[in-house]
């Protein structure tokens, strides 16, 4: 690691190591799985890049971090420093509303970006909680910028990575302000299944890392709304559902609901 940005990467970390809660810095490693291997990659900054810009892309996929199921890998009002691109698992991002409610506000997996909403503030706004063992990959924002410009087939993979996120953050608005409580489940379903498709796995059959009441707190519902729901899908053979084990029965019925 170049001494700048062995600097870079202090900086990136040193709020995390000040929190009072059970941090997860001490699990960072060098990375030593490059992106080619990488199960991600194709959803991850390196997609589209060419073999001499993968190289230069190893100067910010140098160091990765180990975060444990129920360990938070950066809070809100923290300085920002670093991106984290997750290598495998699963994360959940929350914050407090005004109000003071635990307001969850996204849910994140392996070949997503998670920490961009600090780039214009220069803090995160929100918590992300580790909800199964998992792996990101630090990458320093600074020295993302610099590469940005000596190789723009980076700046314009990362501009369309935050215009994901852009989209998905208007589905969700979208979600809260016109869908019923079973429109909005049904989305939020179907939202898992195209994203779980898109890494590979079943479509159709996956499980929910997340409690009913992070599901409850995502889409604007009460829990007992959440399972109430839940429970009326699988009585109408839309869906069978087992602790968090969930299977799709009937993905045309589901996006009929999303459509009405």
């Amino acid at each position: 690691m170049s001494s700048q940005t062995a600097v870079l990467h202090r900086e990136a970390i040193a709020p995390q190591r000040r929190s009072e809660t059970r941090s997860a810095q001490t699990n960072c490693v060098r990375l030593r799985t490059p992106c080619t291997t990488c199960l991600a990659r194709e959803l991850c900054l390196p997609a589209g890049l060419d073999e001499m810009q993968l190289e230069r892309l190893k100067e910010l996929f140098h160091v990765r971090q180990r975060v444990h199921a129920g360990q938070t890998l950066y809070r809100a009002g923290e300085s920002f420093g670093a991106i984290y691109a997750i290598r495998s698992g699963f994360f959940k991002t929350h914050m407090i509303s005004e109000d003071g409610r635990d307001q969850t506000v996204g849910f994140h997996m392996a070949g997503e970006i998670m920490g961009m909403e600090g780039i214009g503030t220069q803090r995160y706004t929100c918590d992300a909680v580790a909800l199964e063992d998992s792996e990101v990959c630090i990458v320093p924002f600074a020295l993302l910028e610099e590469l940005s410009v000596e190789v723009p087939q980076i700046q314009s993979r990362f501009h369309k990575l935050m215009s994901r996120e852009l989209v998905r953050d208007f589905g969700m608005l979208l979600l809260l302000g016109s869908m019923r409580a079973e429109e909005r489940l049904a989305a939020f379903l179907l939202n898992l299944s195209q994203r779980f498709a898109a890494r590979g796995y079943s479509a159709s059959e996956f499980n929910l890392r997340m409690t009913r009441e992070e599901i409850g707190s995502y889409l604007g519902l009460k829990l007992e709304t959440v399972s109430r729901t839940l429970s009326r899908f699988q009585r109408e053979g839309l869906i069978q559902i087992w602790q968090k084990q969930v299977k799709l029965i009937d993905l045309l019925a589901l996006k009929g609901l999303v459509k009405a």
